[in-house]
């Protein structure tokens, strides 16, 4: 590892001035898990600072204000995972934190660094765009706002600028009866990185029929977004197995009409299907 200035910050201000002090060539720290391990590959490129963000108490937060529900990027996965906020307003955002790595990891780990990171395996990303978020950047300019589903430009790659720090992550509340699910394969059932994931966020009329759903797969596709074939066609439906098995083959068709028949769609094909309709199906307990 080459050397580098590190820095840390204690104010948002102090990381701004340290950013723009070193524009382009510094690396943001905050759990770590991501950078650290970056930094150690032989080929990285090394960057001449560090600003350890980790110190920033205002950035560390889960609250809610009316029905929006504010997320501080120093937030934990664990930390999210256990939220009674969470669990109430975004539950499957939840589900999608406890499933991230290990105890270790999730007790480290970052909201911020899983979104700046832009993995395509990142967790948090579907459920926070079913949720239709938005994220807070700052600069020595000024704040901006970005809706997180159109944050990436590409793999590992966001629309924030070298000099911007990501500051709030923030959604409205799902209102009560709109059911939602996150599920993940991974290659093993624990401490496992997402092969494909699914977020799906349904809500029904006095009816029983769908009114509206958001579909979101993750590892799908060059960048993460809502699948609108795939959710238009449950609109006016009742719940089913059926409808839901009809929705997956559409976000399955989505990706390979995109990505094209590259080797790995003879497994991700069928497999992101069967996600969807899997994700569908939690919402309802749908068995039949």
């Amino acid at each position: 590892m080459k050397p580098f200035a590190y820095i840390v910050a204690r104010t948002v201000p102090e990381a701004l001035a340290a950013l723009g002090e070193y524009a382009g060539s510094a690396r943001v720290l905050a759990g770590g898990t991501d950078l650290l391990l970056e930094l150690r590959r032989p080929d990285a490129a090394p960057p001449s600072a560090v600003v350890d963000i980790s110190r920033i108490e205002t950035l560390r937060d889960i609250s809610q204000e009316g029905s929006r529900i504010l997320l501080g990027p120093l937030t934990t996965h664990a930390e999210i995972a256990r939220s009674e906020v969470i669990r109430s307003g975004a539950p499957f955002l939840g589900a999608a934190a406890a499933s991230i790595g290990s105890p270790q990891i999730r007790n480290r780990g970052t909201l911020g660094g899983n979104i700046m990171n832009a993995a395509a395996c990142a967790d948090t990303v579907p459920p926070l765009i079913a949720l239709g978020a938005a994220a807070t950047l700052a600069s020595a300019n000024g704040e901006r706002e970005c809706p997180v589903a159109e944050f990436f430009s590409r793999p590992y790659a966001t629309l924030a600028s070298a000099e911007e720090l990501l500051t709030q992550v923030r959604f409205e509340a799902l209102p009560a009866g709109v059911r939602s699910s996150f599920v993940k394969l991974g290659r093993r059932n624990a401490l496992s990185i997402s092969r494909l994931s699914v977020a799906a966020v349904v809500a029904t009329n006095q009816e029983g029929l769908i009114a509206d759903a958001r579909i979101v797969p993750g590892a799908a596709f060059a960048v993460w977004k809502r699948v609108a074939e795939a959710e238009q066609i449950l609109i006016g439906n009742a719940p089913s197995s059926t409808i839901f098995a009809d929705a997956g083959r559409l976000v399955a068709d989505a990706m390979v009409r995109e990505a094209g028949k590259r080797w790995s769609m003879e497994y991700k094909e069928p497999v992101v299907a069967a996600l969807v309709r899997r994700a569908l199906e939690n919402c309802f307990a749908v068995e039949d």
